[in-house]
């Protein structure tokens, strides 16, 4: 639905931003123009350049490097896996729905609420890096999952996913409608689980197509697909950033990019992804979902794409994570500004625990 025919809501922050969803947003002032009124609490000014200019950055050691590990642990467990037997990683299964298929293949993990995954939300580092980017300290964090993707073959062949010449294509795509005449400003966020090897794929991007996107536009017909670049490789070459475990990568939504296949011979890549953006406390529906899918661990309602796990749903493996004074912020069960919220739904109880 288009942003003109929902309600926007305002950010709790100095900063005007505006959304609907806290996915999306509206701003005066693009992030790539941003002019900085905080001090940088991570990036470097070098560093904060080149997120402006060629639109992703990398925090080097967001996390420890056990701590990434560890959950890159708890990824294999979840799922039933044994890292040392590749032939557990491509058994079969039924599949509830097309969608279904297509996350297995691409290897989302549908796990979203364990404490692991929450520790690095609320780490420290993580969280003034995404202040950083936005000049923003009023923010909450994304509820979402893992990645845990094999070398794809077999049960795990993109071969598998039928070929569409428009729209979503996991290789290159834009998260955002990229033919708006006022684009939306989105962020998102990968923390590495395990070093990258240039043969197991992952992400890449084409930060040249972004340094250079007013001028590329203005050549593409007016009917051009929306969601998937049609670029020269050699004027717009795609890049794959190195990543170690602990690192966390930050792009701006209007960066073309995607996931490289695994084409390895039994290596694995793994990823958190993990983003933020301002908080929106008035946004009283979304606000509850985000705490009732912390107190319950019921799958988050964000995203039609989050589908919760098939076998055993993770509400049936452990109990809700426990918040940091930050990370209860940044779901939204405590206000930045100090005041208590309406107690409609057990938030009260909830802020009481956390």
């Amino acid at each position: 639905m288009p942003a003109s025919d929902r309600h926007l809501y305002r950010a709790a922050s100095p900063v005007p931003y505006f959304s609907a969803d806290a996915d999306t947003y509206l701003a005066q002032t693009p992030l790539r123009e941003l002019k900085k009124e905080q001090k940088l609490r991570v990036l470097s000014e070098e560093d904060f350049a080149f997120w402006q200019t060629y639109g992703y950055t990398v925090v080097k050691e967001a996390v420890p490097r056990a701590t990434a590990e560890q959950l890159l642990q708890f990824a294999w467990d979840f799922q039933g896996l044994d890292p040392e037997r590749p032939e557990t990683w491509y058994e079969e299964r039924e599949y509830r729905s097309d969608l279904d298929r297509e996350l297995h293949i691409y290897g989302f993990v549908e796990a979203y609420q364990h404490q692991l995954i929450w520790d690095n939300r609320q780490a420290q580092r993580v969280y003034d890096a995404f202040v950083d980017v936005w000049d923003c300290e009023e923010l909450w964090v994304t509820l979402d999952r893992l990645n845990l993707n094999p070398p794809n073959v077999r049960t795990r062949d993109r071969a598998l996913i039928p070929h569409t010449e428009r729209g979503f294509d996991i290789r290159l795509h834009w998260d955002i409608d990229s033919t708006l005449g006022v684009v939306p400003q989105r962020v998102q966020g990968i923390v590495a689980l395990s070093d990258t090897k240039p043969d197991q794929g992952g992400f890449q991007c084409n930060p040249e197509l972004f340094r250079d996107f007013d001028r590329w536009k203005v050549e593409q017909p007016a009917d051009r697909d929306p969601i998937r670049p049609a670029y020269d490789p050699v004027e717009y070459p795609v890049v794959r950033p190195d990543l170690e475990a602990g690192d966390l990568l930050i792009w701006n939504g209007a960066l073309a990019h995607g996931v490289a296949p695994n084409v390895s011979a039994d290596g694995v890549r793994a990823v958190q992804y993990l983003s933020m953006m301002p908080a929106l406390e008035s946004h009283e529906q979304l606000r509850r979902s985000r705490v009732r899918s912390w107190r319950h661990l019921t799958t988050p309602e964000w995203n039609k794409t989050l589908l919760g796990d098939p076998v055993r749903h993770e509400s049936l493996r452990y109990g809700p994570a426990e918040l940091t004074d930050l990370g209860s912020k940044l779901l939204g069960l405590t206000s930045w500004s100090g005041r208590p919220f309406a107690d409609t739904t057990g938030d009260a109880a909830c802020a009481e625990s956390a």
